[in-house]
């Protein structure tokens, strides 16, 4: 089963690595990798050109913004209702059950969480949590959680008036603006991404953003950005002696799921076909 909803991966100089596509092909999922055009010779020889997608634009020096706004419109104009955006070093997928941490072998869990999102008339923005922030020691832990970030592998609402902006943490950015407007968001811990941490690999805003030279610390930076934008819920620390935001999203627990009116959900359990196969 396969994710109702296009998915674009955004990509710049990791044509050699392509984990989220390499991900996604081995489980059969379908996407689209959106790059800038002087690198289309590049990637169109590790990729088929049909799932290419080449930016009428290149070095902004903007990140990825300007691509993601680009693939917000871009599907938009395909007629779709929703699109996922993925970040391009997602290693791996999984399904968190029975504090277990599973490999998915197809899209199944992208069509649940498309599914549990259109139960509701006010979820705009969703995805899985990353696999390194879900404790399989913890029993406690819920099938997802409500009102909080969402980052790197994205399903987002094309009906809204948001759009992607600034230069860094543009996933906290977006989750905070669509929360402090009252709608709701959801991050899956039933399902994962297994994420390459950030400023790890070379190209993408490795490159472009985040280098360490002259002085320019690059975390500091990005937590400066993020505090100048919501100063109300985020302040500056330092966690593993690196520079980090901490947003307080306490303050978004008031904001209510809205059930769609014509909504009916059997009460059986429905677990979509999956089965547990040893490899």
């Amino acid at each position: 089963m396969n994710p109702k909803y296009p998915i674009y991966i955004i990509s710049k100089g990791r044509y050699k690595l392509r984990h989220t596509s390499k991900a996604l092909e081995k489980i059969g999922v379908p996407y689209r990798i959106v790059i800038e055009p002087q690198e289309f010779d590049l990637y169109s020889k590790v990729i088929d050109i049909k799932k290419i997608l080449v930016l009428p634009f290149s070095n902004l020096g903007q990140g990825g913004i300007p691509a993601r706004n680009w693939v917000w419109d871009h599907s938009t104009k395909e007629g779709h209702e929703r699109h996922w955006i993925m970040d391009d070093n997602i290693r791996s997928f999984f399904r968190f059950n029975n504090n277990l941490k599973y490999y998915v072998g197809d899209g199944t869990v992208f069509k649940i969480m498309e599914d549990f999102v259109e139960r509701y008339e006010n979820v705009l923005m969703a995805g899985p949590n990353y696999h390194t922030f879900v404790d399989q020691r913890n029993s406690k832990i819920k099938p997802f959680r409500l009102n909080t970030r969402v980052y790197s592998c994205i399903l987002l609402d094309n009906k809204t008036n948001y759009r992607w902006r600034g230069r860094y943490n543009e996933d906290t950015d977006l989750s905070l603006r669509i929360l402090k407007d009252g709608h709701c968001t959801i991050l899956f811990n039933a399902f994962l991404a297994s994420k390459m941490g950030t400023m790890i690999l070379k190209g993408g805003n490795t490159d472009e953003l985040y280098k360490q030279k002259n002085g320019f610390d690059g975390r500091l930076e990005m937590a400066k950005s993020l505090q100048k934008q919501h100063p109300d819920v985020c302040r500056i620390t330092k966690k593993w002696n690196r520079w980090q935001h901490h947003v307080d999203y306490s303050k978004f627990k008031n904001n209510k799921l809205i059930r769609k009116k014509d909504l009916q959900i059997d009460n059986k359990i429905n677990n979509y076909k999956m089965k547990l196969i040893k490899v």
